[in-house]
Order: C-alpha cells, then sequence, then structure tokens
C-alpha cells in the first residue's frame, strides 16, 4: 500500500494534465498541475489557490447545505450560491402570504435577513494526507472483510486524535482512488445561516424542467445569504446576538466578463462520479437502474404537478420536491441516452481487454489483479434481483410515499417541518399509484400485498382509501396524540405503523445479499483501480469525486452538438424575452420588472462593451452535482460567474468524460449584480462587495 502512495505521488510530480478534464486535489496542485494552468492563462500562483500555512482562495469556498458548494464574497460572511441551492431553504420560509419561490426576496439591512432553520455551511479548515495511517498496518493477503475492519479502525482511531487536536471541529476521512488513498479533511461547520436574498422562481428557476441541462441557458440561478457567528466569531446556534461571520477570505469580483479562450477555474465539492465503472456496471445501469428511476419518478411527478398546478398552496409545499426529483430523473433521462450515442461501453470493454492482457502478461496471481473485472462481473450478477427489488423499494415507498418516511423520522422535532410540508391527499394519490408499480414489475413483495389480496380482493386502491381513512398520522395534531400518549397500541395498531413494517420487513431480506454483492464488489473495484494505475503509470490519473473539495480548470468556449449546429459560448438578456411563452407560465414567465429593465436598457454597468446583458456563459471544467453553486473565476483568481449545470450531449460525463462535448453552464455575475441592484434595488449589497 505504501508503494501505491508513492506511485501516485510520483504520477502527480511527473504529469502535466489536461485543462479540461480531472476534479484535481488541492494538495497536488502545485506538483501536478501549476506548469499546465499557467500555459492556459492562470496568473495565479498555486499557494494562492491552496495554501497549508496561509490564507488562499481555498478559504472563501464552503460546502453549503447537504450537497451544494458557496462562496463568500464579502467580508461580512455575504455568501452567493444557486437559486436551486438555496431553493429548500426558500421554500421553508415561504407561505402564500410570503412566497418567496414566486415574488422573490430582498433583504434591505442585516435586521431583515431570515433565519434559515436546518442550514449549515461548512469550511474546510486543513487537508492531510493520510494514507499511511489508514493502509500502513495492512497486509497485502488480507481480505475484503479483513481490509474494511482494518481500515474503520484506523479511521475511528485517527478521527479521535484529530478530534483532540481540532476541538469542535468535524472530522471526515474518506477514500480516494477505491480506497487506495485516503485525506482527512477538517471543517469548521457554522449553523446560523439567513436568507438575505433570492430572485423569484421566474429568473432563478427561468426555463425550468424544460430547459434542465440545456444549452442554451437563460437561468438567472443564484441566491444569497449571510453566514453568522457568535462574538468570537465561531459557530453558534442561532441568537439574535449573533454577529456577521468576519471572513479570512472573500471572492473579489471582476466586472470585465468573459471572451472566448479565457481561461476560468471553478473550486468545490462535486457530488458523485463514476470514472472507473466497468462494462458490468454499465450494464446495469442502462438495463435496471436507470430505466426504473425514470419511471418510478416520472409517475409521482405527474401526481404531484397535478396537485401543484391546481393549489398554490401544494405548490409551495411540493416545489422544492419536485425540483429535486426531476433534476435526477432528468439527469438519468441524458446519462443513458450519452452512453448508448457515444458508445461508452465499448470504449469501456476495449480498456478492460487492455487491463486483463496487461494483468495476466506482467502480475503474478497472488496480486490478484488478473481476477480483478471477474470479481466485478460476478458482484454485478450476484443480486441484481434483489438490487433491483431494494431500487423499488427506496423509490417507490421510502422515498414516494411521505408517510412511511414520517415513520422513519428518528428525530421527534422533524416531525413539525414534516408536516409543513405535506398534504394528505397527495400522498394518498402517489401511494396508489406506487403500490400500483411495484406489483407490476416486481416478484418479490412486501407483506402488506397478503392483507390487500385477503381483505380488500387484491384492490390496492380501496386498502390506500382505507388506510388513510384510518391512520392517525394523516395530520400532524393526531400524529403528536400518538408519539405523546402512553398507550402505546395506539401506533402498533395504526395502519401506516403496519405498511412500514412491512416495506422494513422485505428491506432486511433483501440486504444481505446486497451486502455480500458490495464487499466483492468493493474488493475487485480496488484491485482494478490500483492495476490501472500501475499499467500506466505516466498517466495523471483523477480520483472520483466523492464531494470533497477540489479544483477544475479550462476555458471559455463553445461547442458543436450534432453536425452542422454551433453553440455560441454565452446568451444575452435578449434570449430571455425572446424564451417567453404565456402558454407555459411555470417555466416560462418573464417579469413585468424585468421587462422593463430590458426596454429601457438599464443595465448600468452591468452590459459588455456591445451593450448587452450577458445572463450566462460556457467554459469546459469538470463538474458534477455538488459543484452547484461553485464560483467560475478568472485568471486573477477573481469571481466572473457561477457553475450550475452541465449540458445535455454530455451528460455521460460522470462515467466518461467528453472533452469535445463537455461544458459548464454558468450564471454571470454581472447578471447577478444587475438582478440584485437593478431588480431587487439592494444596491446596499453591492457596496458590501470588493469589485474590481
Amino acid at each position: 500500500m505504501r508503494k501505491l502512495l508513492s506511485l501516485v505521488v510520483a504520477v502527480c510530480i511527473t504529469f502535466s494534465a489536461m485543462a479540461d478534464e480531472g476534479m484535481w486535489l488541492l494538495p497536488y496542485i502545485k506538483k501536478m498541475n501549476e506548469k499546465d494552468m499557467k500555459a492556459h492563462g492562470c496568473k495565479l500562483k498555486a499557494e494562492d489557490i491552496y495554501s497549508a500555512e496561509k490564507s488562499s482562495l481555498k478559504d472563501a469556498i464552503v460546502i453549503f447545505g447537504g450537497g451544494c458548494t458557496g462562496e463568500i464574497v464579502s467580508p461580512n460572511g455575504l455568501l452567493f450560491t444557486n437559486h436551486h441551492c438555496g431553493y429548500d431553504a426558500i421554500q421553508k420560509l415561504s407561505s402564500v402570504e410570503h412566497d418567496y419561490l414566486k415574488d422573490g426576496f430582498w433583504a434591505m439591512n442585516n435586521s431583515e435577513e431570515l433565519p434559515a432553520e436546518g442550514l449549515s455551511v461548512k469550511f474546510v479548515r486543513q487537508i492531510f494526507d493520510v494514507t499511511a495511517d489508514i493502509l500502513g498496518n495492512i497486509p497485502s493477503t488480507a481480505s475484503q472483510d479483513e481490509f474494511e475492519a482494518s481500515v474503520n479502525a484506523n479511521k475511528k482511531a485517527l478521527i479521535a486524535e484529530f478530534g483532540a487536536k481540532y476541538p469542535g471541529m468535524e472530522i471526515v476521512i474518506p477514500s480516494f482512488f477505491g480506497d487506495n488513498q485516503y485525506f482527512a479533511f477538517v471543517y469548521e461547520v457554522y449553523t446560523d445561516i439567513r436568507l438575505v436574498g433570492t430572485p423569484p422562481s421566474s429568473i432563478g428557476k427561468f426555463g425550468g424542467d424544460t430547459d434542465n441541462w440545456m444549452w442554451p441557458r437563460h437561468t438567472g440561478d443564484f441566491s444569497v445569504f449571510r453566514v453568522y457567528a457568535g462574538k468570537d466569531n465561531r459557530p453558534a446556534e442561532y441568537s439574535e446576538e449573533n454577529v456577521p461571520y468576519k471572513a479570512e477570505k472573500w471572492l473579489e469580483i471582476s466586472l470585465d466578463g468573459v471572451e472566448e479562450g479565457d481561461f476560468g477555474m471553478i473550486m468545490g465539492f462535486p457530488g458523485s462520479t463514476e470514472r472507473y465503472k466497468t462494462s458490468y456496471e454499465i450494464d446495469y445501469m442502462l438495463e435496471v437502474d436507470n430505466p426504473q428511476r425514470i419511471y418510478i419518478r416520472g409517475e409521482r411527478q405527474q401526481i404531484w404537478r397535478k396537485f401543484m398546478d391546481a393549489d398554490q398552496a401544494i405548490r409551495i409545499k411540493y416545489d422544492s420536491k419536485y425540483a429535486q426529483s426531476a433534476n435526477y430523473w432528468k439527469n438519468s433521462i441524458g446519462m443513458s441516452r450519452g452512453i448508448e450515442k457515444l458508445n461508452v461501453r465499448d470504449k469501456k470493454v476495449q480498456q478492460e481487454a487492455a487491463f486483463q492482457a496487461w494483468a495476466e502478461k506482467n502480475t503474478l496471481p497472488e496480486e490478484r489483479f488478473i481476477e480483478a473485472l471477474s470479481i466485478i462481473e460476478r458482484s454485478q450478477t450476484m443480486s441484481r434481483k434483489e438490487n433491483a427489488a431494494m431500487q423499488y423499494v427506496a423509490e417507490a415507498f421510502m422515498q414516494s410515499v411521505e408517510i412511511i418516511q414520517l415513520m422513519l423520522l428518528v428525530e421527534p422535532e422533524n416531525v413539525e417541518s414534516f408536516y409543513k410540508n405535506y398534504d394528505v391527499n397527495v400522498d394518498r394519490a402517489v401511494a396508489k399509484r406506487m403500490l400500483q408499480i411495484y406489483r407490476e414489475n416486481n416478484e418479490m413483495l412486501p407483506s402488506i400485498y397478503e392483507k390487500i389480496d385477503a381483505e380488500f380482493g387484491g384492490n390496492s386502491d380501496a386498502y390506500v382509501d382505507w388506510l388513510y381513512d384510518n391512520t392517525m398520522f394523516g395530520t400532524y395534531e393526531g400524529c403528536i396524540k400518538v408519539l405523546s400518549s402512553d398507550d402505546n397500541s395506539l401506533l402498533m395498531n395504526d395502519p401506516a405503523y403496519e405498511l412500514s413494517n412491512s416495506i422494513l420487513e422485505l428491506y432486511r431480506i433483501l440486504f444481505p445479499p446486497m451486502i455480500d454483492s458490495m464487499t466483492l464488489f468493493a474488493e475487485g473495484h480496488r484491485l482494478y483501480i490500483k492495476g490501472l494505475m500501475m499499467m500506466q503509470p505516466d498517466k495523471a490519473w483523477a480520483s472520483d469525486a466523492n464531494f470533497t473539495i477540489r479544483l477544475t480548470y479550462g476555458n471559455v468556449l463553445p461547442y458543436s452538438p450534432a453536425d452542422g449546429i454551433v453553440y455560441n459560448y454565452y446568451t444575452t438578456l435578449d434570449g430571455v424575452m425572446a424564451k417567453e411563452d404565456p402558454s407555459n407560465p411555470v417555466e416560462f414567465t418573464v417579469p413585468e420588472r424585468l421587462k422593463e429593465l430590458y426596454r429601457t436598457k438599464d443595465y448600468g454597468r452591468y452590459a459588455d462593451k456591445s451593450g448587452e446583458l450577458r445572463v450566462g456563459f460556457l467554459v469546459n471544467c469538470d463538474i458534477t452535482g455538488g459543484n452547484s453553486g461553485s464560483p467560475v473565476m478568472n485568471a486573477k483568481g477573481q469571481l466572473i460567474g457561477l457553475a450550475f449545470d452541465g449540458n445535455w450531449e454530455a451528460m455521460s460525463g460522470d462515467v466518461a468524460f467528453e472533452p469535445e462535448l463537455q461544458r459548464t453552464i454558468a450564471v454571470d455575475i454581472r447578471y447577478v449584480l444587475f438582478v440584485i441592484e437593478k431588480y431587487g434595488n439592494a444596491k446596499w449589497l453591492i457596496d458590501e462587495l470588493t469589485i474590481k
């Protein structure tokens, strides 16, 4: 294992990386990327971007909420991220009387900023390579179970050690390169986060599902929050006595805009990629995983949309849920399309054949590289039926039928939040459809179907009506009555509890064979990645994304999605006006205030040299989910935009990067500032920024 670490470091030192592909680990950029970055136009030193000894750009980049990126843009803790990243917090603060999703919100001073309960921001304070500490005492002959047990024990001891050294911090030690490398991340977590400003969804979500993952794009996808701290500038629970966080580092903002070929870089927290996925895993994705997800979520979303369109209160409750569901639903559609169209599987087969030939010629049987691919293949076939059923259990029941989710809540204090965004009639309709489609597509049924057959003649709709007519959990008051009662039979005899138990029983049956296949896969995956790196020691290998901070860089470029078509690298406000569609008010409404600013060309200092107001632009950086809200920075490290999406033609990018097609879609920072100042009349926020 120590030899592998040396190999990884050697690769980083000796190879000049491609400008577009790669989510690069910050501790390596000086040795691995600095020279190449400068060749592509970067004006910064590696120490300006990341330094273990002094303040650097890294200190302005944060984890926002549970799955996005944000950046600090003022000395007083002001934070920019995407509108869709702040969507859940904005939704929770909204009501029919104060519909911030529909109308937007702008605080005019600190006292008007709204506490966003449950929202947190994490700063990366330290990064340590701990590979030797985690793997150093594990013999090469260890079985996968022994390997995992040793890794977990070593992690636990190391987390305790770092915890004592950094009290009050969160310590995380994720794996890289298929469990062949480990880093420790020390996070400082702030939990008093307040909403400062958001455009209406007609700007922040312009284009809706139709434009999602598409270019040309005209979405002002941003929102503004502020980090608050105690008087000592350390994390503190919400209090009126808290003060804006005093930032050690914040991003300067450039109004120069971008031109084709300009250098651009993105720092953020990409969530998950699978660049080392084999053809066996791709087969399962295309044949089972994606089709099931697309179908189940599509059925659920149709029901949600029907209720949302008919009732404003339901729309507010379900807007965030719908957006989260639809995003990955469309991603799965695009992923399957891209993998098939770009022949990704065939390329993987070729790589696997080359690896197998290398392993048989250059390695010993006891090293086990020869059997790495066969191990992965077995892992994908041994519990295929259970895996498919488990996905249905998760998607159709645990993620769709909300009354089941309620039964699984661990913290009682979450109950009130649950009912704030719950409608029993919506849930009833969804439950009916989910019970239908589960039976139609699965042989392994939860035991509740025995009750449906015996007592309701196999009519699952009749069963669902009986359940929701008789459960105490259809209302907040009924739920509280059950939870506060000393009579445990109220809970045990409730039909919602019975349904949830039935689902959990099946879950427990499906889980063990899945664990066996996952353990087998982990072993094969670890050997395969280690072998690939040994097979090609002169290649720059980038680890898959795992929601740790990464740097990616490239250039502002157009692209050609098909023969005879070339997409420009930027869009303007002209395109917003052209897309207005009164027949589709949910996705393509243009606010009257924005129309007036367009008519009068009241763009202030945010127009480009030709007088146009640019909305979005493209850069060929390597991002994925989790990068949403990440800063796009110029050659000087100044903020020029916010990354918010990838493009449809390269949706296979999480599995195989496509350099000719793959683009990051970003909202131009000048459009962000224009909306804040001219549309929102919140110039006090502009005055707080450092604008170059």
